[in-house]
C-alpha cells in the first residue's frame, strides 16, 4: 500500500504540460524553409562544395564555416555541420514539431587539383555576394567538378621531375650537374609508374613503397657506376617529393582548431603514407647492399649530410637557395594543377621559407626544427595577407611553400641507419624528421593565424569559428532563398 500512494504522490506532482493531451503542448517552431525539395538541393550543394575543400586538403573548421556560408546564404540558417576525414553530415533545424533535414556525404577520392580548388573559392564568394540562385550554383558546381584537368598529364610529370631537380640543389647538389638529372629522371619514372599503379587500384601504401624502391635503386645504380658521387641527395630530393602534398598542414591545423577526431586521420593516413616509402628505401638499401658488396655498401652515414637543408656561404649562394626553394614550390604547384596566376604567389612562398630557412641556420645557428617553424610561419602569415587580396585560397601557398623544407635528408638518413648500419641512432634521427614537420606544418597555420587582425573586413564567420582559416569565404549572408 505504502508504494501505491508514494506513486500516486509521483503522478500527482507531474508538470501538467506533460500530462495535456497530444498537439495541446507549446512546441519551438523553426524557421520558415522552403520546400523540402529545395532544401535537399542546397544541402548537397554546401556538401559537394565541402568535398572538394576536403578532397584538396583543406582543414575541417575551413570545411565547416564553408558550408555553414553557403547554406546560410539559401535560407537554411540553423544548420549543424559535422566533418570527419572520411565523411560531412549536414543537419538543417526545423523546429520541435518537424523532424531536422540530414543529409550525408562519404569524401571517397582525395586528389590535389588547385585549379578546382580556386573555381569553387571564385564561386563560393559569387554564392556569398548574392550573385546566383541554388540551381544556378549547383549547376556551376557541376561544371567544376566535371571539367577535365587544365592540361595534359605529361605537363605534371615534368613538374614533378623539375621540383626533383630544383630539390637537388636546394640540397647542395648545384656542384654536380648530372645530380639534378638523375632526380628528375627518376622522379619521372616514379611518376608514370605510379599512374599505371593507380589505375589498377593499387593501394596508395604500395604506390608509396614502389616509389620508394625505384628512386633509391636508380640512385644507388648511378653511385655504384660512378655517375654521382653522394646518392643520399638523389634519394632525398625523391623523398621529398613522395612526401610532398601530403596532410601535413591540415592536420595541424585540425589539431590546432579543436577537430582531433579528422586530426587523427589525417595523422593516420600521413604515418601509412611515409611508412610505404620508407619499406620502399629499406627494401632498396638493402638489396643494393646485398647485390653491389662494398661499392654500396661503403655508403657513410655520418656523411650523407645534415638533417636539414643545408645553406651554403652566404651572401654568394643566397640567391640560388631563394631560386631553388621558389622553383621547388612553383613546379610543386604547377604538378598539383595550380592556374597560372597561383603559381607566382606559391613561388613567392617557396623562395621565402628557403632564403628564411637558409639565414636562421648560417647567421643565427638555431635548430633545424626551430629553423623550419619560423621560416613557415613567416610563409604562413605573408600567404593569409596575399591570398585574401589576390583572391587566391591560402591553402596552395601555405602546402606548396612547405614543400622545399619537407626533412628528406632526415627520413633518409635515419633509414639508412637502420637498415644498413643497424644503429639505434636512426631511431632519434626518423623522430628528428617527424618533429621537422610537425614544425613545419604549425608554423603554417600559426603564420596564418598572425595574419587574420591585418586583413581587413575580417566577417562574423571568421570571428565565430575561432582558429586560422586556410580556405572558404570570410563573410555569410542573410539572404533567403526567393
Amino acid at each position: 500500500m505504502g508504494i501505491t500512494h508514494r506513486a500516486r504522490g509521483v503522478l500527482r506532482r507531474r508538470d501538467p504540460e506533460l500530462t495535456m493531451p497530444p498537439g495541446t503542448r507549446n512546441v519551438v517552431y523553426g524557421p520558415a524553409l522552403p520546400d523540402e525539395s529545395t532544401v535537399h538541393l542546397v544541402l548537397d550543394l554546401g556538401l559537394r562544395i565541402g568535398e572538394v575543400q576536403m578532397a584538396s586538403g583543406a582543414g575541417a573548421s575551413d570545411v565547416t564555416a564553408t558550408i555553414i556560408a553557403v547554406v546560410s546564404a539559401y535560407g537554411l540558417p540553423h544548420t549543424e555541420v559535422d566533418v570527419i576525414y572520411t565523411s560531412i553530415t549536414v543537419s538543417t533545424y526545423r523546429g520541435t514539431d518537424l523532424p531536422p533535414i540530414t543529409s550525408l556525404r562519404v569524401v571517397r577520392n582525395r586528389s590535389l587539383d588547385y585549379t578546382r580548388l580556386a573555381d569553387v573559392e571564385d564561386l563560393l564568394r559569387r554564392i556569398t555576394g548574392n550573385e546566383l540562385t541554388a540551381a544556378e550554383a549547383y549547376a556551376e558546381l557541376d561544371r567544376i567538378t566535371t571539367a577535365p584537368h587544365p592540361f595534359p598529364r605529361w605537363v605534371a610529370t615534368l613538374s614533378w621531375a623539375g621540383m626533383a631537380a630544383s630539390l637537388a640543389v636546394l640540397l647542395g647538389g648545384g656542384s654536380t650537374p648530372l645530380l639534378p638529372l638523375v632526380a628528375a629522371g627518376s622522379t619521372a619514372l616514379v611518376d608514370r609508374v605510379g599512374r599505371l599503379l593507380n589505375k589498377r587500384a593499387l593501394p596508395f601504401f604500395f604506390q608509396q613503397a614502389v616509389g620508394g624502391a625505384i628512386a633509391t635503386a636508380i640512385a644507388l645504380g648511378c653511385y655504384a657506376t660512378g655517375l654521382l658521387d653522394n646518392a643520399a641527395l638523389a634519394i632525398a630530393a625523391s623523398i621529398i617529393v613522395l612526401l610532398s602534398g601530403m596532410t601535413v598542414v591540415g592536420s595541424m591545423q585540425d589539431a590546432i582548431t579543436g577537430y582531433n577526431v579528422t586530426a587523427a586521420g589525417r595523422i593516420a593516413e600521413l604515418a601509412l603514407m611515409s611508412a610505404g616509402l620508407i619499406a620502399g628505401v629499406v627494401l632498396s638499401l638493402y638489396i643494393g647492399v646485398r647485390i653491389g658488396g662494398e661499392s654500396v655498401g661503403s655508403l657513410d652515414a655520418q656523411a650523407l649530410g645534415r638533417a636539414e637543408v643545408p645553406a651554403p656561404a652566404l651572401p654568394l649562394h643566397l640567391p640560388v637557395q631563394m631560386l631553388a626553394g621558389a622553383s621547388t614550390s612553383a613546379c610543386f604547384a604547377l604538378a598539383s594543377y595550380a592556374p597560372q596566376r597561383l603559381l607566382l604567389a606559391a613561388g613567392i612562398g617557396g623562395g621565402v621559407a628557403a632564403t628564411v630557412h637558409s639565414l636562421l641556420l648560417t647567421l643565427v645557428d638555431v635548430h633545424t626544427v626551430l629553423a623550419g617553424a619560423v621560416a613557415t610561419t613567416v610563409v604562413g602569415f605573408i600567404g593569409g595577407i596575399i591570398a585574401r587580396r589576390l583572391r587566391i585560397p591560402a591553402l596552395v601557398i601555405a602546402v606548396s611553400g612547405v614543400a622545399p623544407l619537407l626533412p628528406g635528408f632526415a627520413t633518409y638518413r635515419g633509414l639508412y641507419e637502420l637498415s644498413v648500419l643497424g644503429s639505434p641512432s636512426g631511431v632519434a634521427t626518423l623522430m628528428l624528421a617527424v618533429a621537422t614537420g610537425l614544425a613545419l606544418g604549425a608554423g603554417v597555420v600559426l603564420g596564418e593565424y598572425l595574419a587574420q587582425p591585418v586583413r581587413t573586413r575580417l566577417g562574423r564567420l571568421e570571428r565565430r569559428f575561432a582558429g586560422p582559416r586556410m580556405s572558404g569565404p570570410l563573410r555569410p549572408t542573410k539572404r533567403r532563398i526567393d
